[in-house]
């Protein structure tokens, strides 16, 4: 058990710190761009009125659960429509984009995963927004008033801190995440056997999917590092990578559930996304990626 455990954390730090100057320069990026372009970003989501699904999915995109958060706040206010909220879900990646694109194995997956989520984000939200917008009773749908609130949407950021130092923070907590991930992964593979793990993630055929869907439904971005850690893995397919991602709303989904009073509408929204995820993950199984 010694040597297994001894060659697992071996392993884990190997992997993890190849990743460790792509992380960074993703996260230099992403702080940049919320430091100089945060406040316009949410003005254009807020400002999107009916059509706000299209400018949701594409903020969404960042890798960063902030957008998810706000995304919450300003459906709760009525200030957005509930499919700009699910196209912000949907499109959100949070960690699992820098994971991905710290990996040069990874770096064709991209652009498919991304470019996929925005669609599936524009067309959930449409859906969601024009023709069921005259189905569902009004208790139910929620969101956009016709008006904006008087509420402060602009989140603030580690302004006290340069970009420098917020993104090598993130860049060590993200580091230590796939660390963990990657040796409990290596564990398991170890201690049971890839073969056995491979074959039964494998076996569950159109239910792989919907379980990793489950998974993203999981209020932090711990999940959508464990399911890229997976498909970095081969243990899962692209469509299931997809399915959780697309449930995967990082924090934005426990920040619904507290400042939305409706635990019906935050239920509705819920199953949305994973029944959404999980349908597209089943899609995907059955294209030539």
């Amino acid at each position: 058990m010694e040597h297994i455990i001894l060659h697992t954390i071996e392993h884990a730090l190997e992997d993890s710190l190849k990743m460790l100057p792509f992380l960074f320069l993703a996260y230099l990026l992403i702080e940049w761009l919320e430091r100089h372009h945060g406040e316009r970003i949410e003005n254009a989501l807020a400002g999107g009125g009916r059509w706000g699904f299209v400018p949701g999915a594409v903020l969404g995109i960042v890798p960063q659960c902030g957008f998810s958060a706000l995304a919450a706040n300003l459906y709760a206010s009525r200030v957005i429509t509930p499919g700009a909220l699910l196209a912000v879900f949907v499109a959100t990646s949070d960690e699992a984009v820098p994971l991905l694109a710290a990996e040069p194995s990874l770096w064709g997956t991209l652009p498919l995963l991304l470019i996929g989520k925005v669609v599936a984000g524009v067309a959930g939200g449409f859906l969601l927004d024009v023709p069921l917008r005259r189905v569902l009773p009004a208790r139910l749908y929620g969101g956009y008033a016709g008006h904006a609130d008087d509420i402060d949407c602009h989140e603030e950021h580690e302004e006290h801190s340069g970009v420098l130092l917020a993104a090598l923070r993130h860049t060590v907590e993200i580091f230590l995440f796939i660390l963990l991930f990657s040796f409990l992964i290596g564990f398991a593979f170890e201690l049971i056997g890839e073969d056995t793990i491979t074959a039964f993630l494998t076996g569950m055929g159109i239910f792989q999917p919907m379980a990793a869907a489950l998974v993203g439904l999981v209020p932090n971005c711990a999940a959508s590092v464990l399911l890229a850690q997976l498909y970095a893995q081969g243990a899962i397919s692209f469509g299931s990578l997809f399915a959780g991602l697309c449930a995967g709303a990082g924090i934005g989904l426990a920040v619904l559930w507290r400042v939305n009073p409706s635990w019906k509408q935050n239920l509705f929204m819920t199953g949305i996304l994973w029944a959404g995820g999980s349908v597209c993950g089943i899609v995907l199984q059955f294209l030539p990626l």
